[in-house]
């Protein structure tokens, strides 16, 4: 038997919590990020075991270590009913959908792990698709009702949608910057006609739908009274939820658990290599996390300077690979305290630093050369130009088309790669999300999978409103139940 699983928050000023207590919130109350007191340690023979494992079993391996409130019986069901073929039936490239995620070679040692073949095409499928059930599951349990308030440019709103649509005791509303999304990324949210879905176009850009969803959540009395809800990558479910990959992509490269592999993950919010952080800690032989980030560099420019500098929003650049589009990095603070051996006290004050729009350097401390030596971090920057480059050099080579997230990472790959170690690229999109750039790349459309051939020309159901925290307040009030 394993000791109870609590957890603690970054800033260490909130209470311990078990996970169906953090299952439904966003921060702490402290506004620090949930995080286990103790990472579960999976033993050589543990991994022996494990190696054999399909995903829904690897997955319950996992996940019972983070979730050990919830009944095993209860989240082994969960994790069944969510890991099906038929949920991630979008693969490419003759892929089996019964792997989950299936790795795709490349040529000996360069590997794509296949994200992307849920319902919205993007990698956060993976871990929506199971927090939707879980989501389900803790509210029938306590009889609440959740709404789900939450602003995406693109991604996020869909794969949200997409596992909340028709749940009891769940409403989405989605706020979204109005004409500013693909065609495509567009059509997936709207056209949706379940009745506990509200998408709300907002007369503006993607910080303003930002702005309103923080405006929200500090209004603690609105928040209690309608309970508001949240369900970005700050969310612990989320994150150890996206471990499970990791352990099947690394079973699935190597032959026996003597050898390492690297992953190359694209990056803007930190959350997808953060869960390859946590795999790591707990015992894969993981020799390098290469962090792949695009003109938005904050990431990069840490882990080769040590200097942390979010960027205004004016700073931010608008690329073709907007999904990184990304200039605070909301799941480094997971990480950060890992590097100062868990001291919330530090964290704190690096954080009040941030929050006030200040770097923190840590280029003179001695934790900065803990960051390559002891968590294997690297990282690179990539631009449109590469994007295209790489895109065509996939095309080429390999006969793979790639989408512009995908090649941002595969051209830091390549660049970081190491004779003998397995190289992994997560895709984290399927072209099909982002045809304006493989256009451009390729001189072709994308290929999309059975059933999406004609999304734009559905029935779109959505609301047109200005930037106005007190309307968007009333809507909500209106239509919460």
């Amino acid at each position: 038997m394993h000791d109870a699983m609590y957890y603690v928050s970054t800033r260490g000023q909130a209470p311990q919590k078990r996970f169906t207590e953090i299952l439904l919130g966003g921060l702490m109350e402290d506004g620090g990020l949930a995080m286990p007191v103790q990472y579960p340690r999976f033993t050589a023979a543990d991994l022996e075991a494990m190696r054999g494992m399909d995903y829904r079993q690897l997955a319950f391996a996992i996940l019972s270590r983070f979730a050990d409130d919830i009944p095993a019986a209860d989240l082994k069901a969960l994790i069944d009913r969510t890991y099906t073929p038929e949920v991630y039936r979008n693969t490419v490239s003759g892929s089996d959908a019964r792997d989950i995620t299936p790795l795709y070679t490349l040529e000996s040692g360069l590997h794509l792990l296949e994200l992307s073949n849920g319902p919205t095409l993007a990698f956060k499928d993976m871990a929506m698709q199971l927090l939707g059930n879980l989501f389900e599951y803790a509210l029938e349990k306590s009889g609440q009702q959740l709404n789900i308030f939450g602003a995406t440019s693109g991604d996020t709103g869909s794969s949200a949608e997409y596992a909340m649509r028709g749940k009891h005791g769940v409403r989405v509303f989605m706020l979204s910057p109005h004409g500013k999304m693909s065609r495509f990324q567009t059509a997936q949210m709207f056209s949706l006609q379940d009745p506990n879905i509200f998408n709300i176009a907002v007369r503006g850009v993607f910080d303003d739908c930002q702005d309103m969803v923080k405006a929200v959540s500090n209004d603690l009395d609105f928040k209690s009274k309608y309970c508001i809800g949240t369900v970005n990558s700050i969310n612990w479910a989320r994150v150890s939820a996206q471990v499970v990959y990791y352990f099947k992509g690394y079973f699935a490269a190597t032959k026996h658990n003597g050898e390492e592999v690297s992953f190359t993950v694209p990056s803007g919010n930190f959350g997808n290599v953060c869960a390859g952080h946590i795999a790591r800690m707990m015992g894969l032989p993981i020799r390098h996390l290469v962090v792949a980030t695009n003109e938005n560099d904050v990431l990069d420019e840490f882990f080769r300077t040590g200097v942390y500098r979010p960027r205004a929003t004016a700073e931010t650049l608008h690329t073709t690979s907007p999904s990184m589009d990304i200039s605070k990095a909301s799941n480094f603070e997971r990480f950060i305290y890992d590097l100062t051996g868990r001291d919330a006290e530090a964290v704190r004050a690096m954080w009040g630093e941030v929050d006030r729009g200040r770097p923190f350097d840590l280029s003179a401390s001695s934790l900065f050369g803990k960051v390559a030596s002891e968590y294997g971090f690297q990282s690179g920057a990539s631009n449109h130009a590469h994007r295209v480059a790489t895109m065509r050099l996939a095309n080429e080579r390999w006969g793979r088309a790639i989408d512009t997230h995908t090649a941002d990472g595969l051209k830091v790959a390549l660049e970081r790669r190491e004779a003998g170690v397995p190289m992994i690229v997560l895709e984290t999109a399927l072209p099909a999300k982002f045809s304006e750039t493989v256009v451009e790349a390729l001189g072709r459309e994308p290929v999309r999978p059975a059933g999406m051939e004609n999304l734009e020309s559905l029935p779109q159901r959505f609301e047109v409103m200005d930037a106005d925290v007190a309307a968007i307040k009333d809507y909500i009030a209106r239509h919460a139940g």
